[in-house]
């Protein structure tokens, strides 16, 4: 998956809305937060632990949240310039 594709599936799948979870992204059509989920992952729930804890979720849910963190780590962490060795 492209950064460009895996976007915009994030953008039908993650969403924001002020009247929802205050503003937190979350999974379109549930109150499941993209915090959530990732601290599910970094704790070492597996996907199917995920999707039973939260069944409003779909396997596409998930793999929106890494692509999403994944994207926010490359926009956040900047690779330093190295110095060039003659």
């Amino acid at each position: 998956m492209s950064g460009a594709t895996g976007n915009l599936k994030n953008r039908d799948r993650i969403v924001r809305d002020k009247e929802i979870c205050g503003g937190e992204p979350v999974f379109k059509g549930t109150r499941v937060t993209l915090r959530t989920v990732l601290a599910s992952l970094a704790d070492g729930n597996s996907v199917e632990e995920i999707l039973a804890d939260f069944p409003s979720l779909k396997a596409e849910d998930i793999q929106a949240a890494i692509a999403f963190a994944a994207a926010s780590a490359e926009e956040d962490l900047p690779v330093p310039e190295v110095p060039h060795i003659r």
